[in-house]
Order: structure tokens, then sequence, then C-alpha cells
């Protein structure tokens, strides 16, 4: 279905564009300080899933919409950005307990996983990236073009879902040092949720 060089080339293409930070991976970093690894790691499985979801979308044709119709792309846009700085608000607004102890909401790997699908779906430019980036790799003459989008986006969403996991796994270090120090705890929740609030401000004013 697909000749190995290309494979090769995609597959190299992939892994360079994980190593320029985007929103997903602030957002997987963001979640395993607040929630330690099995968080960070149910994050990155979440951004993975709403990977294959704009893969299907790609794949069917429904992403073309958010490319040609504004009023579709701001929909998306703002919902996205909404639901990102809702999170960051929750977090900001976290009072400290006792002991200057933070306590920040309750944060479930499960929960983590869904928030993170729905925040990887409702980003449009995630979604015309996609439909933008996939065809390059896709040749009807070698077969279903619809198997060949789902081939990209199960390879895309597995080496995804590897290197955010690495992250989650080496960030944890370094989360244990900060929860250690009292000046961290007064401010995590500040900190968290203007990164969620950065995220969701970074969605709201992107442009098509």
């Amino acid at each position: 279905m697909f000749e190995l060089t290309a494979l090769v080339t995609y597959i190299a293409v992939v892994i360079g564009l994980f190593l320029i930070p985007g929103p997903s991976v602030l957002l997987v970093l963001t979640r395993t300080l607040q929630g330690g690894r099995k968080v960070g790691i149910a994050t990155g499985l979440g951004v993975a899933s709403g990977d294959l979801v704009h893969t299907l979308c790609a794949a069917l044709g429904l992403s073309a919409i958010l490319m040609t119709s504004a009023a579709a792309f701001n929909v998306v846009k703002w919902v996205g950005a909404a639901y990102l700085i809702y999170l960051g608000v929750r977090a900001f607004m976290a009072k400290s307990g006792t002991h200057g102890r933070l306590e920040l909401p309750a944060v479930t790997p499960r929960q983590a996983f869904f928030q993170a699908v729905g925040a990887e779906v409702l980003n449009p430019k995630t979604a015309i990236f996609f439909l933008a980036f996939l065809p390059q790799f896709v040749h009807p003459e070698s077969g279903s073009s619809l198997v060949q989008f789902a081939v990209l986006g199960l390879i895309f969403s597995g080496l995804s879902a590897v290197y955010t996991s690495l992250l989650a796994v080496a960030i944890r270090p370094l989360s244990r040092g900060f929860k250690g120090l009292s000046k961290w705890r007064r401010w995590e929740g500040k900190i968290i949720g203007t990164l969620f609030m950065g995220l969701g401000l970074k969605i709201a004013f992107q442009q098509r």
C-alpha cells in the first residue's frame, strides 16, 4: 500500500512535528504537573484519540467544511477556546487549604482523557492540519484512500501516544521537586490555570 521510503518520510515528518511544542504538548505537561504521571499519560492518550477523530473527518471530507466555511470554523474555534479557558479558570480560582497546600480540583485519569479528547477535537486548526497534511501521503492508485487515511492516522496517533507518555514519565521527577516547594504549592493553581487560559486564547485568536 505504501512505499517504504514514503512511510519512513511520513514518520520522520511526524516526529519532527512532535519536537515543536504545541498546545497538545503543553496540555500534557500541565496535566502531568497537576495530577501526576497517570493523569499525564491519560491526557496524551486523549490527545491521540482526538487525532483519530480528525483523521476520520479528513478521510470523509468533513474537515473541508472548516476550511471553506468561516462560520463553521469560528463556531468550533470559540467552543474549543471556551472549554480550555473554563478549565483554566477552575484551576486559577482553586484556593489553598491548610498549611498552604493547594486544593486543585481533583482530576482522575479518566476525566483527563475525555477532557483532552474534547480539547483536541475542538481545535479547528488541528482539523485543517490533518486535511492538508495527510493527503500528501495518500495515493488512490495504491489502494483505498479511506484505508490509507486510517493507516496514516493510526501511525500518527500511535506515535503521539508514545511521545506524550514519554513526556509524562520524564516530567514526573520535576513535578515532585516542584511539589516539595511551598512557593510552588502556593502558585501552582495560578500557573496551571494561566497555562490553560493561554491555550484557550491561542485557539481563540488563531486564523484559518
